[in-house]
């Protein structure tokens, strides 16, 4: 039986209420929840029913793994209701962030000028994925970037501004001095746990740039083309279609499965932060991916993929990543 594709949209009075109702539910929810290790987020989606979605409004509780109801104990079942909105429960895995582990080799090639989706990294990361080249246009002549991940770019935090970053990254044949592309800008810290305490975090963006000569680097994306434009974060509704190319998995297509979500994501060694008001979509990523620019099938961007399991993907949305960086994607 094939889904009704629009029953998996929600009307925008729905999404407006839905938007405001949504962080204080996830912070009650979680707060209580936030020892369960199956329990990985939670935002707006749609309820499904016998695999089809009902177009009805639901609070989605992100989790690892479902588990038979018979296999929980009472304490631990999702309610049916949380603050007056029926819930629902999507498997998406183990978020993490997906710049790629040392073993998963598949070489990328040396580009340019540079587009988006290919390999980029700090020397001291693996390779990650190059989102998009922005301009700062409040400085005359322009100087230009490339914009990918913190832990893309920045190294999780530890990098320094000034860092060389190398195109392809360090596990693709990236080497110091031929391969440099341009130098680390600036990036916007992630708050990690420990030592905070995850309800504290006030993550929304894992995003940083690095300064390059235009010389060396094209505003195209591979394969997609230009971006024309960006969708504002309440312009993001569940059921949309969207696309990326990075690093890794090369051009691959999903949809919007979940918006608003507060969920905690994986950066190793035990380390965990929790993002805010996050896209999630249908598995379209793999290791190496993060900093791949999600965008529409008109090209507009909708957000920067960061993490990931195998049951799902998760981007800041576009909106947050401009605010944060005070750049503007498109038109550059």
């Amino acid at each position: 039986m094939q889904s009704d594709d629009t029953k998996m949209f929600l009307p925008e009075s729905t999404l407006h209420q839905m938007r405001q109702r949504c962080p204080a539910a996830a912070a009650e929810f979680l707060k209580k929840r936030g020892l369960l290790a199956n329990v990985q987020g939670m935002g707006i989606g749609v309820k499904w029913k016998d695999g089809q979605p009902t177009g009805e409004e639901a609070f989605v509780v992100l989790v690892s793994k479902k588990i038979p109801k018979e296999h929980l104990s009472r304490k631990d079942l999702i309610p049916p209701t949380l603050n007056g909105v029926q819930t629902d429960v999507l498997e998406i895995g183990v978020p993490e962030i997906q710049a790629i582990a040392a073993e998963q080799l598949d070489l990328r090639t040396k580009v340019r000028p540079a587009v988006g989706g290919v390999s980029v990294s700090h020397p001291k990361v693996t390779a990650g994925t190059l989102g998009i080249t922005v301009s700062d246009r409040r400085t005359v002549p322009h100087r230009f970037f490339v914009l990918s991940n913190n832990h893309v770019l920045a190294n999780s935090n530890r990098a320094h501004i000034g860092d060389p970053i190398l195109q392809p990254g360090t596990v693709d044949g990236g080497r110091l001095p031929t391969d440099v592309l341009g130098n680390l800008h600036r990036f916007v810290p992630v708050q990690l746990e420990p030592p905070l305490e995850r309800d504290l975090h006030n993550n929304y963006v894992d995003a940083a740039l690095a300064e390059v000569n235009p010389i060396d680097v094209s505003p195209e994306i591979a394969f997609t083309g230009f971006v024309t434009g960006f969708l504002a974060a309440d312009e993001i509704n569940v059921g949309m279609p969207v696309r990326k190319v990075g690093r890794t998995t090369g051009y691959t297509t999903g949809r919007v499965t979940v918006i608003s979500a507060t969920v905690d994501v994986s950066y190793g060694q035990g380390t965990i932060a929790r993002f805010s008001d996050q896209i999630i979509t249908t598995a379209m990523s793999q290791s190496g991916d993060s900093g791949s620019l999600i965008t529409t099938f008109d090209n507009l961007a909708v957000g920067l993929l960061f993490a990931g399991s195998p049951s799902a993907t998760i981007a800041n949305p576009i909106e947050h990543v401009q605010d944060f960086l005070n750049i503007q994607v498109a038109p550059c």
